[in-house]
């Protein structure tokens, strides 16, 4: 019966209305429909229901650890080089993250067969890109070697987002079962023994951190990611607040190059309070509806 169903009041149709704005931005215009594949076609998958990666990729702290990793993936200057000349972030920023969200979703929730397209479809990609460097340094998307960056930044980075603003946060021995998660991913995409745990992605980090420097490629990507992102004026607020989470999580080692400043005492409080606000309104946007009384 129609008295039954749950009307939505005034606060919960901008809920719906924010929500489906926002999915919309970082799924694209076929969002709704890749939705439905991800989620509702049988099949086994990578993951289980229970597996730690499932929990920290449904979660919005994933805002957090995306922006995050993207600026410390810039500190190495064959990747950024390569993000530079062919991902087409300054032109298609939206397009980039649409894609980048996708393949997350379909690696981590959908059937085995099609996590598996997406990675041979990332593969297929990645072989395509090629350059040089403006030091003339050779570079390839598909070097083993620059995928273990990408991969442990990511990784790091979206460890770390989940347990400062994650719902819920894992023990130690959900995250090492993360990082062991990811390793499946990072395997299929064609990198060497991924880590496994948490120490083992420590170390791999700090084994990268002698090919590190700040490039005025990097200097300019964060620039962009950080003060002029292609939004409109009603949403670079909460974007700021993003942004200040974000860099907050980074080590102190990636600041200095990027020329971000570090301001312990501002971050441990106001940005962190209000990234938690923002992480805790994005969840509350982004829920399904109720769409029956108890």
């Amino acid at each position: 019966m129609e008295a039954d169903r749950v009307r939505p009041d005034g606060l919960d149709a901008v809920r719906r209305r924010a929500g489906a704005a926002l999915f919309a931005r970082i799924a694209g215009p076929d969002g709704e429909a890749v939705r439905r594949r991800i989620h509702d076609t049988p099949g086994p998958r990578w993951f289980g229901p229970q597996r730690p990666i499932r929990q920290v990729h449904g979660d919005a702290s994933m805002f957090v650890g995306g922006l995050r990793a993207l600026l410390l993936q810039s500190l190495h200057p064959l990747a950024m080089a390569a993000v530079a000349a062919h991902s087409g972030y300054r032109g298609d920023p939206w397009g980039r993250l649409q894609r980048t969200s996708t393949f997350l979703a379909v690696t981590t929730f959908a059937t085995a067969d099609d996590a598996q397209r997406a990675v041979d479809r990332v593969r297929a990609v990645h072989r395509r890109v090629h350059g040089t460097t403006s030091a003339g340094e050779p570079y390839r998307a598909s070097d083993p070697h620059l995928l273990g960056w990408v991969h442990v930044c990511e990784v790091d980075s979206f460890l770390r987002a989940h347990r400062r603003y994650g719902a819920r946060p894992l023990d130690e021995a959900g995250y090492d079962g993360y990082v062991a998660d990811t390793a499946v991913i990072g395997a299929a995409l064609g990198i060497p023994d991924p880590p496994r745990d948490q120490a083992s992605l420590a170390a791999r980090l700090a084994a990268y951190r002698a090919e590190l420097r700040s490039t005025p490629q990097a200097r300019e990507a964060a620039r962009f990611l950080l003060l002029s992102p292609p939004l409109p004026w009603a949403a670079r607020p909460p974007y700021a607040v993003l942004a200040a989470g974000s860099v907050a999580l980074l080590p102190w080692w990636a600041r200095a190059p990027l020329r971000l400043p570090w301001l312990p005492l501002v971050e441990a409080t106001g940005v962190r309070l209000a990234t938690d606000g923002l992480t805790r309104t994005i969840r509350w946007v982004m829920a399904p509806p109720a769409t029956a009384v108890p």
